[in-house]
């Protein structure tokens, strides 16, 4: 694989050079220097990391058709985490959205330097009348809410990485054929070599009384999978559920995972949402710990059972934007994720971002065991 990812590259710098014939590509990105403080309260303890990111997009427009695209990121770390990881560790840990297939490239010093390339979009797409298919390393996105998305089956996202805008994607064949202005039917097949780690399904949408529908039933790695959702407005308030039933094909032990979402601009500009999350595979007394260690499907998309969430955004001013995310989890714990946020536009095309999670508990008492303060600054072109 690693041969398929130096070709790839040698193609877009082809691309990227080519002269003398009518350009039929684009090639954008961006390059972020991320740095990260996790401060670490019942440890006295304090961790400094770094991260330089570069993203590249291509796409080849080989006709009216035809459609390639190839999307690569390459970052580089230095710092506590991936010295405490340790190299090898560490550089698995990056590999969680390489899929069916390896598209990545790694390697990772004792000294807490690590390098890694993966490919996270290579697709063809087809395009004519009313068909739609694509074939490749893509993100199907099934989802319709913005935090929590049950009905993502095939590339469920961690919603706390926010420095990962494009959402992790799946080796897989779609084929969508439009059956009106705002309907159409959807089959998905993930790439497999056994059968326990198949996933297909069919995904109809439709829209009736200016709502938005979607019925969705497959596989899901030996379970039957039918879910649904719908989003709309009530007065000037948007309304979206969305919602998936797993059952296992030869046992028991069923799984329900819905949410419900609400948001609302003001004539100031001030925006505001909420929502509820349901996960009956989640836990009432779990320690906050499962916050980092949940292995994250459409399933378990957060390690408790009843969690809400409370969002505000306000621009202060035209190159200022500040938000407040709040989670919060009835449970033994009384698990809190408070997740403000600032957003200042340097100039075009540059932006900086002070992002903060912070962890509240209750252990011996209630108190923060976790807080991570980030410093981002991008540059798009």
């Amino acid at each position: 694989m690693r041969t398929i990812i130096i070709l790839l590259f040698s193609l877009l710098c082809y691309f990227s050079n080519a002269q003398g014939e009518q350009k039929n590509w684009t090639l954008n990105g961006y390059v972020k220097n991320l740095q990260s403080l996790f401060i670490l309260s019942q440890q006295n303890q304090a961790l400094q990391d770094n991260l330089l990111h570069n993203r590249l997009n291509f796409k080849w427009y080989a006709n009216d058709n035809w459609t390639l695209t190839v999307e690569a990121r390459n970052r580089l770390f230095w710092g506590d985490q991936a010295r405490l990881s340790g190299g090898k560790p560490f550089i698995n840990s990056l590999d969680v959205a390489n899929d069916f297939f390896d598209l990545s490239i790694g390697t990772a010093n004792a000294q807490g330097l690590a390098a890694h390339s993966m490919i996270d979009r290579l697709y063809w797409e087809y395009v004519k009348d009313k068909w739609e298919i694509r074939l490749g390393r893509q993100r199907i996105n099934w989802g319709i809410n913005t935090i929590w998305n049950p009905n993502d089956i095939f590339n469920a996202y961690n919603f706390t990485d926010f420095d990962y805008e494009e959402r992790p994607g799946s080796d897989a064949l779609r084929v969508r054929y439009y059956t009106g202005f705002a309907s159409s039917i959807e089959l998905a097949v993930k790439a497999f070599d056994k059968q326990e780690d198949a996933v297909a399904a069919l995904l109809w949408k439709f829209n009736k009384g200016n709502y938005d529908f979607q019925i969705l039933s497959g596989i899901v790695e030996e379970q039957l999978a039918l879910g649904g959702g719908w989003a709309g407005n009530i007065g000037n308030a948007s309304f979206k559920g969305e919602f998936t039933y797993f059952t296992p094909i030869d046992s028991s032990g069923q799984a329900f995972v819905a949410t419900l979402s609400s948001d609302y601009s003001f004539s100031n500009q001030l925006y505001i949402s909420g929502g509820f999350l349901f996960n009956s595979n989640g836990s009432t007394n779990s320690s906050f710990l499962d916050l980092f260690t949940t292995e994250l499907s459409a399933q378990n998309l957060y390690p408790y059972k009843y969690t809400l969430f409370v969002q505000g955004l306000y621009p202060v001013s035209p190159l200022v934007n500040a938000g407040l995310s709040l989670l919060y989890s009835p449970s033994e714990t009384n698990a809190l994720f408070l997740n403000p946020t600032l957003t200042y536009s340097i100039k075009e095309n540059w932006d900086m971002d002070f992002v903060g999670q912070l962890i509240f508990a209750k252990t011996t008492s209630y108190n923060s065991p976790v807080q991570v303060l980030f410093l981002r600054t991008k540059w798009s072109f």
